[in-house]
């Protein structure tokens, strides 16, 4: 399989927006150009805030809000070449409780405005999604008060718990293993994974 030559971080730009769950996707960007040790810069042609790892793998943080993120990715994907099948898209993800995360390739978008706009505009659903767990507020009315507030303190400490892991694993999804990604993406925190040699 491919290795990842742009990844994408979902959220919606601003101060009042940066503390809130539908940013999951910015915050896991931010702590990986950290760890790039690179600076990102806004790039008006792109939509949004770009930068390089040392590795040569483009980030992209689109500035246009959420349903919107798709004007970004389309305008950065087209000008550098980039196949959807070599995009890994970071989102927050209601389905999935905080301290949990899900690693898949393609299939339904779950009613996020995000990847609905990105499939628009790459014109194909086929793209990398990394969904890290935010949880549901329980009522379908509620939801879309529920991601523009921040999270409860522990929800916090779990999604940045969350976040940490995911680097962890970073290097097998940079090299493009993908499988190996998943397994370790996919299994619940403290939960015995018999597949593992010890």
């Amino acid at each position: 399989m491919t290795a990842p030559r742009l990844i994408v971080g979902l959220g919606n730009p601003g101060r009042d927006y940066e503390e809130t769950r539908h940013n999951a996707g910015f915050w896991f960007c931010a702590r990986l150009a950290q760890t790039w040790g690179v600076l990102l810069a806004h790039e008006s042609r792109f939509h949004g805030v770009v930068g390089r790892s040392p590795g040569n793998v483009w980030m992209l943080l689109p500035q246009t809000f959420m349903n919107r993120s798709g004007q970004a990715v389309g305008a950065f994907a087209r000008f550098h070449r980039i196949a959807p099948a070599e995009i890994l898209v970071v989102h927050d993800e209601l389905d999935i409780p905080p301290g949990q995360m899900r690693l898949k390739f393609g299939g339904g978008m779950g009613g996020h405005n995000g990847l609905k706009d990105i499939a628009a505009h790459l014109g194909t659903q086929d793209y990398w999604r990394l969904r890290i767990g935010i949880g549901h507020p329980g009522d379908r009315n509620e939801v879309v008060n529920y991601v523009l507030k921040p999270p409860r303190r522990e929800e916090q400490a779990d999604i940045d718990a969350t976040i940490e892991r995911a680097l962890d694993f970073w290097p097998l999804i940079e090299k493009g293993e993908w499988n190996a990604a998943i397994q370790r993406a996919n299994t619940k925190p403290g939960s015995i994974n018999l597949q593992e040699k010890p």
